[in-house]
């Protein structure tokens, strides 16, 4: 397939990018390289014959046209999205004009190309999403793809926003859509304003390793390749119409992952053990969500997938990837909001 991917040169856009061309998928990277995005994140794959790069917004519709003419492709993976909720707390403006609006454009443009090839059923408009469109669970409980939406921060509102969208065009219009929505991801290349890359990169240079409030609130963790996988697969085999939650199946505190992380580093870097020493708890996120769940069965059952990662393994496989990629990460050390405490707008 000729597979058209917005945000390609992000954290999980690019390992989409990197499996799609692995598995022989000929791939348009649509990416408008804004702060979170780096192209040494499909390096990799640049030279392929298979890969185009097009530096483009979605927030044009006139360029996306122009795009969808030039490439003809045959399916669309759409990632491309404001993601960090601390920023869309300071600037929601900015998550509102990509995630909606951006994402209007892309399904008008897809939509037209679709009706210009004479609306082939074969054709895919994949729109990639977040957990954190459901809100916030207690204490039990996971999420399921039933579950009513109720997002709680500017970004899962403006994800949320975008979900409803592509389900509008897909009933009103026909237009072939599937919709994942997936836990945290973490693993290589995933950009140092993040959890698990600030717990890493703050160790390593002894610095203080901040935790929101109490540090229990409770994710599920999913390793972004497993994702990538997940992602390529409902692309191909799932239902028109469809949502998938895609899950880690690997609960745990955000206390928890600091200090697994402190151990895994420990043995690696004993000269600045304990480690654990730097966890320093800071003030909670405004409407920080208590815990998310992700209930896999569907994907599951339908389509035989589940998470071959698990978190353990994962973790020292990311620790691992930024002991031994630091020109990439302290390249990135200068960019707009790294190193500082975003959030604090409300």
């Amino acid at each position: 397939m000729k597979i058209l991917v917005t945000g390609g040169a992000g954290f999980i856009g690019s390992a989409v990018v990197r499996r799609a061309v692995a598995e022989g998928h000929a791939v348009v990277n649509v990416d408008a390289l804004t702060y979170a995005a780096c192209l040494e994140n499909v390096a990799t794959v640049a030279d392929s014959p298979l890969y185009t790069f097009e530096k483009a917004d979605i927030r044009n519709p006139e360029v996306l046209g122009r795009i969808f003419r030039d490439h003809n492709p045959d399916a669309v993976m759409h990632l491309a999205a404001e993601s960090h909720v601390d920023r869309s707390i300071d600037g929601p403006g900015a998550f509102i004009a990509t995630n909606v609006m951006g994402t209007f454009n892309l399904l008008q443009a897809a939509r037209k190309h679709w009706e210009s090839l004479g609306k082939p059923e074969a054709f895919r408009f994949h729109h990639v999403s977040t957990d954190e469109v459901y809100g916030s669970l207690g204490t039990e409980g996971r999420f399921t793809e039933e579950t009513p939406y109720a997002p709680r921060s500017p970004y899962s509102a403006s994800k949320a926003a975008a979900d409803h969208l592509v389900r509008a065009w897909h009933e009103t219009y026909g237009l072939p859509a599937v919709i994942t929505n997936c836990s945290n991801n973490y693993g290589p290349y995933h950009f140092p304003e993040k959890l698990i890359p600030v717990i890493i990169l703050n160790a390593l240079a002894g610095r203080p390793i901040p935790i929101y409030g109490s540090g229990e609130n409770v994710r599920d963790w999913l390793y972004v390749e497993d994702h990538a996988e997940a992602l390529l697969l409902v692309m191909r085999r799932g239902r028109v119409g469809r949502s998938y939650n895609i899950g880690g199946e690997n609960e745990a505190t955000n206390l928890q992952i600091a200090r697994a992380i402190c151990a895994i580093l420990d043995a690696r870097r004993p000269g600045g053990a304990p480690h654990e020493r730097l966890i320093t708890f800071v003030a909670d996120r405004p409407g920080h969500d208590l815990r998310y769940a992700i209930d896999p069965g569907r994907i599951r059952e339908e389509l035989g997938w589940r998470p071959s990662v698990t978190l353990e393994e994962g973790l020292e496989r990311t620790v691992d990837w930024y002991l031994e990629n630091r020109a990439w990460w302290e390249a990135l050390q200068g960019r707009d909001g790294v190193g500082q405490r975003l959030g604090q707008g409300a």
